[in-house]
This record gives structure tokens, C-alpha cells and sequence, in this order.
């Protein structure tokens, strides 16, 4: 079996299924396996092949899905490619296989368990970009910079990052994903960009959640002046909004 590994990222990704594909077919899809990186057990009798990304490569095979298939398939690979599953790759590459072989008809295959697959994926991660979208909480610094700290599950920033360049189109904000040490970057009436911070970098951005302001000392007050202490129920707002999502939520900070 060969196993074929790449970082997690959307070119990287890309590459990796063209080059795997590429080897499938010599030797056959059943001896192809995909992994991110870093795989933490590797088994004896396999051979690992790292691969890089190659922005020439990775556009063919977007433009292939688009082309053979449907814009909407490339969509939910999209999101797939999203996803922090380990086996998130291999899920894609085993879609790719019925889509490129039925074309177009392959969403509407609800028996098929790697289209379903695919469609799980891909409803998991849309779900989790939704609720940090309501979750987001941005910080103001000097009034010039909006700052905002997530640690999704899922590398959601970007899909948070088009929601909030509809509604702050003329504001300076950056999204930052602790989890990854990446930020989404939005420019006052310009379009967002994804940034691989710097340690040094991170570290400087961090210490902007020490930061506040009037806004948030009156965010805080409303949040706790409209809960009713009869109707509080602790059960229901942890399912609503989980523990490990309030980290960065200024409501819940003493």
C-alpha cells in the first residue's frame, strides 16, 4: 500500500490527490492511501510518500471537479478540505472516484456511503463556521482594529471571514485561528486574505484579548442585566453554546 501524505492545506490537498491519483492508475485505487500530515502511527509494511503543494497541479484538479463533474461537488470538496478529520482526505479521494466515474448526478446518490460520507463532512464544518459566526467577538484596538480569537475544531476562519466582510466592509479586523496560528485579514473596503502567522507574531496578537474598552465593559453589563435568574438553565446554554467555545467570548470572562 502506498500512502501519500501532505500538510493541511488546500493546495497541498490538491496535490496530493492529483499525485495519488496519478499513481492509481498504474497500480489501482484499492492499493491509494491519503493522510494528513502528521500521521502519528505508521504501520510497517506501507510506503509513505510526503507530497508538496504545486499551485500548477492543484488547479487542474479543481478545475477537473468543476469540469466533470459540478461546481456544487467542488463546493462540498471544498468544505471537506476544511474538515480536521484524519480521515477527511481519504474521504474526498474515495468521492472523487464515484464522481469523476457518474459526472454530475453523484450529490443525488444517497446510497452511496462515500458520497454520504462527503455530505456529512461537509454539513459538520458548515455547522461549526455557523456557530462561530454567532460566537465571534471582536475587540477593538485604539478604534482603528478589530481583533477576534477562535480555536475552531475545523479550519473555519476563512468561511467566518466572508460572513463579517458583508457586514464590516469598511472596517480594519482580522480573524485569528489560535488553534492553527493563522488569521483572516480583512482591509477597510478591501477583500479578505488568509495569513500564516509568525510565533512572534502570535504571540503579539494574543495579548490582544487583555485588551478593553467601553463597548465591552457595556457588553458584559447587558448580557448579565437581561438573563433572569429564575429562568437560567446551565444545561441548556451548554448545549447551545459548549464550554470550549466561550474561551474567547468576553461575557463569560470574570
Amino acid at each position: 500500500m502506498k500512502v501519500y501524505t501532505c500538510e493541511d492545506r488546500l493546495t497541498d490537498i490538491m496535490t496530493c490527490i492529483y499525485d495519488a491519483w496519478s499513481e492509481a492508475l498504474r497500480i489501482g485505487h484499492n492499493q491509494i492511501q491519503l493522510k494528513k500530515e502528521p500521521v502519528f502511527q505508521q504501520t510497517l509494511f506501507d510506503e509513505y510518500i510526503h507530497i508538496d503543494g504545486d499551485t500548477s497541479r492543484a488547479e487542474k484538479v479543481i478545475r477537473s471537479i468543476r469540469r466533470s463533474i459540478s461546481e456544487e461537488a467542488y463546493l462540498n470538496v471544498y468544505y471537506a478540505t476544511l474538515c480536521a478529520d484524519e480521515d477527511s482526505l481519504q474521504a474526498i479521494y474515495n468521492f472523487l472516484r464515484v464522481g469523476f466515474a457518474v459526472g454530475s448526478t453523484v450529490l443525488g446518490q444517497y446510497t452511496n456511503p462515500h458520497v454520504m460520507k462527503l455530505l456529512e463532512i461537509r454539513r459538520r464544518v458548515s455547522n461549526e463556521a455557523h456557530h462561530f459566526r454567532e460566537f465571534a467577538r471582536f475587540q477593538s484596538l485604539d478604534s482603528k482594529v478589530y481583533v477576534c480569537h477562535l480555536e475552531p475544531q475545523n479550519d473555519v476562519i476563512m468561511l467566518v471571514g466572508n460572513h463579517f466582510s458583508d457586514r464590516m466592509p469598511s472596517e480594519h479586523w482580522m480573524i485569528i485561528d489560535d488553534n492553527r496560528k493563522t488569521a483572516c485579514v480583512h482591509v477597510k473596503d478591501g477583500e479578505n486574505y488568509l495569513r500564516y502567522l509568525t510565533d512572534e507574531e502570535f504571540e503579539t496578537l494574543r495579548q490582544t484579548e487583555s485588551y478593553e474598552d467601553e463597548y465591552t465593559d457595556m457588553w458584559k453589563t447587558f448580557f448579565h442585566a437581561i438573563s433572569i435568574e429564575q429562568r437560567r438553565n446551565y444545561i441548556c446554554q451548554r448545549n447551545l453554546f459548549p464550554l470550549w467555545k466561550r474561551k474567547h467570548a468576553v461575557e463569560f470572562k470574570p
